[in-house]
């Protein structure tokens, strides 16, 4: 058992490692990649078959907003629809966002205070169907789990409460800089990281602080990852982003 203990150990060192110089090495690279444990395809064959947990208790009825209908600043970047992700395979068949009404309100008011500041919110993902969770549960090693959400109990994301994002600059159009790529899966990503430029870390903090200020709480090793004050008062979803209907605003 002990020495069965130390393989794993030691497999997992060489994942991270592994990891570290897949991204020293491709400095040009503008997202993170790993190797899943299993083939993508058979994880969402086998995740569409499959049902989320039961909740029980009151929820509030879902009311998922596009955020692009409600302001046109709040730009797109939805690498799960393409092959630009951490498992270099679609998830998504559309590329579009979407949260919960008091949660697309406050990330409007969010977008409004940062516009002032010069800059505009770049979204990477909002809701997410439970079927990717399940896929994304499955396909990561062991070692990188608290990266990912445990499909048993369902993601945030799932909810509708939950928003990846970032800054872009509105005079250049560009995304900024900051001290991770996005999704990846390293101490760079940590919310708190010491490392990385100043302009960078400034940055970082610019966007938790504005996105405090209306009710999200950063994730700790993701920050880049809100979650909505209500969260609780919505149940797990996994309604394809075709299917969602849009309720008057």
């Amino acid at each position: 058992m002990q020495n069965e203990k130390h393989r794993l150990s030691f497999y997992s060192k060489i994942i991270s490692i592994s990891l570290l110089i897949i991204l020293s090495a491709c400095s040009s690279a503008t997202f993170f990649h790993i190797t899943p444990v299993r083939p993508v395809n058979e994880l969402i064959s086998e995740a569409l078959k499959a049902s989320p947990p039961v909740e029980q208790g009151e929820f509030r009825n879902p009311e998922l907003f596009e955020l692009t209908k409600l302001d046109s600043t709040i730009h797109l970047e939805i690498g799960y629809a393409t092959n630009n992700n951490f498992l270099s395979t679609p998830l998504y068949s559309q590329a579009r966002a979407f949260l919960q009404r008091p949660a697309a309100e406050a990330l409007v008011r969010v977008g409004q205070k940062l516009r002032a500041k010069g800059y505009g919110l770049l979204i990477h993902d909002t809701y997410r169907p439970w079927y990717v969770t399940k896929v994304f549960w499955e396909a990561t090693p062991d070692n990188l789990k608290q990266f990912v959400a445990d499909p048993s109990k369902g993601s945030k994301h799932n909810r509708g409460c939950a928003v990846d994002l970032t800054l872009y600059d509105l005079k250049t159009g560009k995304t900024v800089d900051m001290p991770s790529l996005y999704d990846e899966m390293s101490d760079r990503a940590y919310a708190n990281y010491s490392g990385g430029t100043d302009e960078q870390r400034k940055l970082r903090d610019l966007l938790r602080a504005e996105m405090e200020s209306e009710g999200f709480t950063v994730y700790e090793f993701e920050w880049w990852h809100f979650d909505y004050k209500d969260w609780q008062l919505y149940t797990i979803q996994n309604i394809r982003f075709e299917d969602i209907p849009q309720p008057t605003p």
